[in-house]
């Protein structure tokens, strides 16, 4: 299964969707803030990133404009994961690259499994086409 890196500041729920993904069978990694996050992108190079915008030393949508902007990890999916409910921060995140937005409080923990995988199928199919046609 795809290696996936949750980027999120709170320990519970860190622990909660790192339990349900491994339980899926993806290898998971963790990072408790932003700094953190980057690190471990660059070093791990996920197939997927699971975003908190709310988190301390660098909040989620500066993370998610870093990402894009780096070429090397740019082409990771960022699926913004979070309790912010307002459609502006919706807009702000997709604008800014992200997949996908999801409230955490309006899905259970398989709920966002499955859309994840959902999203991960259309990442891992061979014959997607990366940037500038070339696969």
């Amino acid at each position: 299964m795809a290696s996936i890196l949750i980027v999120e500041d709170d320990a519970l729920i860190r622990r909660l969707y790192e339990k349900v993904f491994s339980s899926e069978g993806h290898k998971v990694s963790t990072a408790a803030d932003g700094e953190e996050g980057l690190l471990k992108i660059k070093e791990e190079k996920p197939a997927l990133i699971l975003l908190d915008i709310m988190m301390p030393k660098m909040d989620g949508l500066e993370l998610l404009e870093r990402i894009k902007a780096d070429p090397e990890i740019a082409d990771i999916p960022v699926v913004v994961l979070t309790n912010l409910a307002g459609t502006k921060d919706a807009e702000t995140a997709l604008s800014k690259g992200a997949v996908k937005y999801i409230v955490k409080s309006g899905y259970k923990p398989k709920e966002i499994v499955g859309m994840v995988k959902e999203i991960l199928a259309g990442y891992t199919r061979g014959d997607i086409p990366k940037v500038g046609g070339k696969k």
